[in-house]
């Protein structure tokens, strides 16, 4: 597969059997439904996907404290090293009905579902706005002007080095919110990053992808786990919990003060 491309493709993670699995429907959609598309995978086990001619695999290890949902700028970092657009879709999608190939994508940041941020966290998880509004005032942003991202179906199209900035500062961004004990909302990181770089939220192009795929949801039917699984999860979670400590003591103004 040539590893330059001009034009887009679809990227997601995969960490975990379940998620795995998943993303190996996935791209078997993809390759019914848009077989021209490629779909870059960041992955704990690149090996799964060796029979699927349509990914790029990757091997990723998970680095958000408790969850995965910040682990997303990598996998879009590394499908825009290769594409001019990523167009980043959860695992746990299907793929109904075909995508144009001629779909063309404004510069910066386009989804779909995006509402103003604080109106979207008091509606869902009103504890969550003290940290944020700290966040936003840390980067001399005013959180009544931030949007909230939605963050399973978004398309990230490269914008002169901006989407670079936008990798760093949601990355700065999500760190900070889970030592605050906020692991999940990554559409909220996303909103303040996009604001921070300047971009705008696009819709054209949304909406002909979002026609055809399902979101089914699969983080609501989790796989049973051994005690070996558990104990692993959870020996990981203090591993990264503490190395994020340490490293973010680098920058101690802005994540302990």
């Amino acid at each position: 597969m040539n590893q330059e491309q001009k034009g887009f493709c679809f990227c997601t993670l995969a960490l975990g059997k379940k998620y795995r699995l998943l993303a190996q429907e996935l791209a078997k959609d993809l390759e019914k439904k848009s077989p021209r598309t490629s779909i870059v995978i960041l992955t704990d086990k690149p090996k799964d996907f060796q029979s699927n001619w349509n990914t790029l695999a990757y091997q990723h290890q998970q680095k958000g404290i408790l969850l995965c949902y910040h682990d997303k700028r990598f996998v879009i970092e590394k499908a825009l090293s290769h594409f001019h657009t990523a167009i980043y879709i959860d695992a746990d999608t299907r793929i109904l009905f075909s995508i144009p190939h001629d779909l063309q994508w404004q510069p910066g940041i386009t989804a779909g579902h995006c509402e103003n941020l604080i109106e979207h966290v008091s509606q869902n998880n009103p504890e969550r706005l003290v940290a944020l509004k700290n966040v936003a005032s840390k980067l001399n942003l005013i959180l009544e002007n931030i949007n909230y991202i939605g963050e399973s179906l978004f398309v990230i199209t490269r914008d002169e080095g901006r989407e670079k900035e936008f990798y760093k500062y949601w990355g700065i961004i999500g760190r900070y919110l889970e030592l605050k004990g906020i692991h999940s909302g990554e559409g909220n990181a996303m909103g303040l990053a996009a604001a921070q770089v300047g971009w705008s939220v696009k819709k054209e192009g949304w909406q002909e992808i979002r026609q055809a795929i399902k979101h089914v949801e699969a983080s609501y039917t989790p796989m049973q786990q051994t005690f070996w699984d558990k104990w692993k999860m959870r020996i990981g979670y203090y591993y990264r919990l503490n190395l994020a400590r340490l490293i973010a003591l680098k920058d101690y103004d802005f994540f302990y003060t």
